[in-house]
């Protein structure tokens, strides 16, 4: 998932958070953090202090990874495949049933 607002990074670890079954008192207690701290950031609070988003993100087994070029309609580095989050499949679809007779 592409995280480029606070909003959308809180989006991820609730979903991460729900998708192993861990309610927010159990993945607060995890990552050493308290509950309205973490309803906070999953609600995209803009402001969190970083160490802590950190450990929640280690609690869930998730990894910060920082790509140069990132930002909205960028594209891959010169020669990198597009990230799979990037592909229109409605447009290469598209493209194969065009090329088929």
């Amino acid at each position: 998932m592409r995280v480029l607002t606070p909003k959308d990074l809180g989006t991820a670890i609730g979903r991460r958070r729900r998708a192993l079954g861990l309610s927010q008192r159990a993945l607060a207690e995890k990552a050493g953090v308290s509950r309205d701290w973490l309803i906070g950031l999953e609600q995209g609070r803009p402001r969190a202090e970083l160490g802590l988003v950190l450990r929640t993100l280690a609690a869930l087994d998730l990894a910060l990874r920082l790509d140069a070029g990132a930002g909205e309609g960028d594209s891959a580095p010169d020669g990198a495949p597009p990230a799979a989050a990037d592909i229109d499949l409605d447009a290469v679809l598209e493209r194969a049933r065009r090329r088929t007779p």
